[in-house]
């Protein structure tokens, strides 16, 4: 099926504005040409693309599977282009990772503070998801590389490399300092509120299996959505929950929190940088990728 590639452009400002007349101001084209094309394209693909209605249009099913793959050709095009149309040099650019909170604040932050020192041209854009949406992303195109947190479940073409371990403790804001004083079972738990990241993310998934393997059901009694919500609802006295050492040492220090003994060793978890090995990356994302290995073999985490 020969296609011109010039229809796919126009397709996605069109799906990306959902609107014809604003599409084809964007690409300084007309309305009706943009429409013409659209009909043409529908016709040579063999299905509808777009439902028009009275508000605008919208994508069918087939359309929004094609625009899930246009999107990510027309951004990987447009990276190209920048880094060409500056010489190739590994100081431009534009680099698309994922990283899920915790790895975010335990590594990314500073990482990345003392990476645009060096090469401030290299643009970065964060896209912060769970450790399954994450891969998602990844494995579908959307992401140069991600750094996310363990547990996880990779497909065979995706490569991984550990950059730090780290360790989780419980801990409760100050009107549980009473009950810090002996080590709790898990079962003991259940007497307090608990708070922890929702279905779907690879904590819950840890935590739920944890519990399990020590013969007690885990369901936090209130759920968020990331994990820079935990610290600040524990230390508002609103529950007890399971969060990094790292960041919870400042709080503990200043006694806005209280550590809470455990008779059951928590697992420990670790921040990986995950790659796809079938894809090739821009100079930037490739420099960026190689900078947060080294820094990790430097020891510098």
């Amino acid at each position: 099926m020969d296609i011109n590639f010039e229809y796919y452009k126009i397709f996605y400002y069109v799906a990306k504005y959902e609107n014809i007349t604003k599409a084809a101001t964007a690409l300084g084209s007309s309305q009706p040409n943009v429409t013409r094309i659209m009909k043409l394209l529908e016709s040579q693909l063999g299905c509808r693309l777009f439902i028009r209605g009275a508000r605008g249009i919208s994508l069918t099913e087939k359309g929004e599977r094609l625009y899930s793959h246009v999107e990510i050709a027309y951004r990987h095009l447009l990276n190209a282009q920048e880094e060409i149309g500056r010489q190739g040099s590994l100081s431009c650019g534009t680099v698309e990772i994922g990283a899920t909170e915790t790895a975010l604040h335990l590594f990314l932050l500073g990482a990345l503070q003392n990476f645009r020192l060096e090469y401030p041209e290299i643009k970065i854009k964060i896209h912060n998801h769970t450790t399954p949406e994450t891969v998602r992303y990844l494995v579908s195109g959307k992401l140069d590389f991600a750094v996310i947190t363990t547990p996880f479940e990779l497909p065979e073409t995706v490569l991984y490399s550990k950059i730090m371990d780290f360790e989780e403790i419980l801990v409760g804001g100050t009107q549980y300092a009473g009950s810090c004083k002996t080590a709790l079972e898990l079962k003991d738990i259940k007497k307090y509120s608990l708070i922890g990241l929702g279905r779907g993310s690879a904590t819950y998934r840890l935590y739920k299996d944890f519990f399990i393997e020590h013969g007690v059901d885990f369901e936090p009694d209130m759920e968020v959505a990331t994990s820079d919500l935990l610290l600040p609802l524990i230390k508002n006295n609103f529950g007890i929950g399971f969060v990094p050492k790292k960041l919870a040492l400042p709080l503990l220090k200043e006694k806005k929190l209280v550590q809470m003994r455990l008779d059951s060793h928590i697992p420990k978890r670790s921040v990986q940088i995950v790659s796809d090995k079938g894809r090739g990356k821009s100079l930037a994302a490739d420099t960026l990728y190689k900078y947060l290995k080294k820094r990790k073999n430097s020891g510098a985490v």
